[in-house]
């Protein structure tokens, strides 16, 4: 009888571990679920005690998502198949980089085939180390295209993925992006401000100077004439207002709500 391949599922949601384990127990005889764990830690744990062959990993989780889970264990010899909400598009990116990825809900036909497909990895001894560039791509392209909830902040220690609500403004420093967050927290990114501009929700975000992109749907709290053009955030910045974007901000703000 030929090996079936010993598989963990790692999902912060209960619900999703136990839908995909119970798929996987009824329509994929090649498949052994040795495990589900909730979060990063609980999975590292468990590799080191399983060494599956196969790890079903969510890309969204609290916390440290799946992209910092693998940097975590640039040695693993596991294959991954992703899994995820995204829409077709982030689909697209996915199957066009030759990485596994599951869509949620899960269709029945599609978890066979990537079981099938990492099987045939397996018989065949093919190497199961996804590039890390590459993969870091991918998941960049998912995020800032498909989620309009949260933005993705390349840094120099990998990524941070943060709510749009808690991004209060953004400010371009030379070629570098510094992103200021409620709490006091910031980061330093490498992407430029226009990178970020094309990708926020204009709904949501505003780029009032050429250094500053701010919040205005949800860290606006006044804006003041009597010294300039100022904009005065939620967390008391005071960020100017070039005058050639004034009526467009003003017509911003009439239409915020």
């Amino acid at each position: 009888m030929a090996k079936r391949l010993s598989a963990i599922i790692i999902d912060d949601e209960e619900f999703a571990r136990e839908n995909l384990k119970m798929l996987l127990e009824e329509y994929c005889p090649d498949v052994e679920v040795a495990g589900t764990a909730g979060g990063a830690r609980e999975a590292r744990s468990m590799v080191d005690d399983v060494n599956p062959d196969l790890v079903f990993l969510d890309i969204m989780m609290p916390g440290e998502d799946g992209f910092s889970f693998l940097e975590s264990m640039p040695d693993r010899r596991f294959q991954v198949v992703f899994t995820t909400a995204f829409r077709e598009h982030a689909l697209r990116a996915i199957k066009e980089s030759a990485i596994d990825y599951l869509e949620k809900p899960i269709d029945i036909e599609e978890l066979q085939r990537a079981v099938a497909k990492a099987k045939e990895n397996a018989d065949l001894k093919r190497s199961p180390k996804v590039d890390d560039d590459r993969l870091t791509k991918v998941l960049q392209d998912i995020v800032l295209t498909n989620s309009v909830e949260k933005t993705v902040i390349p840094t120099k220690d990998g990524l941070a993925i943060v709510r749009n609500t808690e991004i209060i403004h953004l400010e371009a420093m030379e070629n570098y992006t510094m992103i200021y967050l409620v709490g006091g927290k910031k980061y330093m990114s490498s992407r430029s401000i226009k990178a970020f501009e094309d990708r926020l929700d204009t709904n949501m975000f505003f780029r009032v100077h050429k250094s500053h992109i701010i919040n205005i749907a949800h860290h606006l709290k006044e804006f003041l004439r009597n010294e300039g053009l100022i904009a005065v955030l939620s967390d008391g910045t005071q960020v100017p207002v070039a005058r050639r974007k004034l009526q467009e901000f003003l017509d911003k703000i009439e239409n915020i709500g």
